[in-house]
C-alpha cells in the first residue's frame, strides 16, 4: 500500500504512487486477495464476523477486531490502536473470509497477534499519514550513512514511519548478529523520533521491496505468495534442470519459490521411469544411463566404454530390456531399440503479396552515376563555337 490514494493526478497518472502511468510498479496491488464471499447473504441470525484483515505499507497486514456499529468494506482508511499512538491501513477483506484466514494462519479471537480498530480516518490523518510517508526515503539514506559511520555490517531495506509520526520502523538485514544501540541513540537524536529495529530475511525483504523476476513478471512473494517453504536443490535435480546457481537464483539470492511449483508434477511422472542406477545388459556390452526427458518419455544410454555415443531409447523398450534383463534373457544390443526420428517436414510458405520477398524495401537503391550534359553550350565563361 505505497499509494496514499488510489485517486489520479492532473495528468491521468496515480497521485500517491508516482508511478507514471501504473499502481501495479509500487506496491498496490502487493497481496490483493480476491473476496468471493463478498456478494453472499449470511443464513438468518447468523451475525457478520467481527474481524477484518488491514495492510499497511508493502506486505505487512495483520487482523483487527472492531466495534459493531462501525460497517467496513475493502478499500476503507481506519484508524488502527498502538503501544505508542496510532497507525493508518488499508481494510483488504471484511467478511466470511477473515474467518477461512485466521483459520487458515491459525490466528484465534483472543489472540494477542488481533488489534482494535478505533474508527474511520479522517480527511486531517490522511494528510498527516501522506506528510510522514514522503519522509521515509530521506530518512533511510539519512540512516544508512549513520550505519555506515558505526562500520555495522548491516543493510537497512526498509522504513515504515507510523501514521501519527512518532514511531518509525526500520528492517535490517544481517548474517550475524550486530550491536546497533549506539546506532538507536544516533538515529533518536537525529529524528527525534521513537526507533523500533526489525531483523527480518532475505526473502522477507524481497517480498517488501518487490522487483521483476528472470520471468519478467512481478515477484511471486510480493504479490501473492504468502509462505515461504524451504527450497532445496534436490528440486532442481528432479526436475532436470542445469544447477548453475545464478539461473537457479532469485531476486533474494536464494532459490527460486518457483522450484517448487511443479515439483509435485515432476515426482509423479518419475515414478513411470527406471532408476538411473539400472543398467542395460546387451550382448554388445552394458548400457549405462545419461539423461532423460520426462515430457517425450525419453532415454538416452551409453556403452560403458563408448560414452561419446549416446543411443536414444523411447521408455516403452527401456522396460521391455529391464523385464528381459529379469528373466535373464540378453538382448543383441541397444541399437535394436533406438527411436526412429520423425521426418522433418518442410512447410511452404506464400506471401500475402504473392511470390515477393518481404524484405524487397529493405535493402537502399543503388545511386545512378552521374552523366555530362554534352549539350552544355558555354565552357570556361566562353561560348561554344560552332
Amino acid at each position: 500500500m505505497s499509494c496514499s490514494s488510489c485517486s489520479s493526478g492532473k495528468e491521468g497518472t496515480p497521485r500517491g504512487c508516482k508511478s507514471n502511468g501504473t499502481c501495479g510498479s509500487d506496491s498496490c496491488n502487493k497481496l490483493t486477495v480476491f473476496d468471493w464471499l463478498e456478494n453472499m447473504q449470511l443464513p438468518e441470525g447468523q451475525e457478520a464476523h467481527p474481524f477484518v484483515e488491514v495492510r499497511f505499507k508493502n506486505s505487512r497486514k495483520e487482523f483487527y477486531r472492531f466495534p459493531k456499529d462501525l460497517k467496513l468494506q475493502a478499500g476503507a482508511l481506519v484508524i488502527t490502536k498502538t503501544e505508542s499512538g496510532y497507525d493508518l491501513g488499508r481494510v483488504t477483506l471484511a467478511g466470511q473470509l477473515v474467518r477461512m484466514q485466521m483459520k487458515r494462519k491459525k490466528v484465534t479471537p483472543n489472540s494477542p497477534q488481533v488489534g482494535m480498530i478505533l474508527r474511520l480516518a479522517n480527511s486531517k490523518e490522511i494528510d498527516l499519514w501522506e506528510t510522514v510517508r514522503t519522509k521515509e526515503a530521506e530518512v533511510q539514506k539519512r540512516a544508512r550513512e549513520l550505519a555506515i559511520a558505526l562500520d555495522l555490517d548491516m543493510k537497512l531495506s526498509d522504513v515504515e514511519f507510523q501514521a501519527d509520526g512518532k514511531k518509525a520502523t526500520f528492517y535490517y538485514t544481517a548474517d550475524k548478529r550486530v550491536d546497533f544501540r549506539q546506532l538507536i541513540k544516533d538515529m533518536a537524536q537525529a529524528f527525534s523520533i521513537r526507533i523500533d529495529m526489525r531483523q527480518i530475511g532475505l526473502r522477507q525483504e524481497a517480498s517488501r521491496l518487490g522487483g521483476i523476476g528472470s520471468c519478467g513478471r512481478e515477484l511471486c512473494c510480493s504479490t501473492w505468495l504468502t509462505d515461504f517453504r524451504s527450497v532445496s536443490s534436490g528440486a532442481a535435480r528432479y526436475q532436470q534442470l542445469s544447477l548453475n546457481p545464478q539461473k537457479l537464483s532469485g531476486q533474494c539470492g536464494r532459490l527460486k519459490c518457483c522450484l517448487n511449483y511443479e515439483l509435485d508434477a515432476y515426482r509423479s511422472a518419475l515414478k513411470k521411469f527406471p532408476r538411473a542406477e539400472v543398467k542395460l545388459h546387451t550382448k554388445k556390452g552394458v548400457g549405462i544411463f545419461q539423461k532423460m526427458d520426462i515430457f517425450k518419455e525419453e532415454l538416452w544410454y551409453a556403452y560403458k566404454n563408448e560414452w561419446m555415443t549416446w543411443h536414444k531409447i523411447s521408455l516403452k523398450a527401456v522396460h521391455d530390456i529391464i523385464e528381459k534383463n529379469k528373466a535373464k534373457i540378453t538382448v543383441p544390443s541397444l541399437e535394436d531399440y533406438v527411436a526412429e526420428e520423425p521426418k522433418k517436414t518442410s512447410v511452404h510458405f506464400d506471401s500475402g503479396v504473392g511470390q515477393d520477398s518481404l524484405t524487397r524495401f529493405d535493402t537502399p537503391k543503388k545511386k545512378k552515376p552521374f552523366k555530362k550534359n554534352k549539350n552544355k553550350k558555354y565552357r570556361n565563361g566562353s561560348p561554344k563555337k560552332v
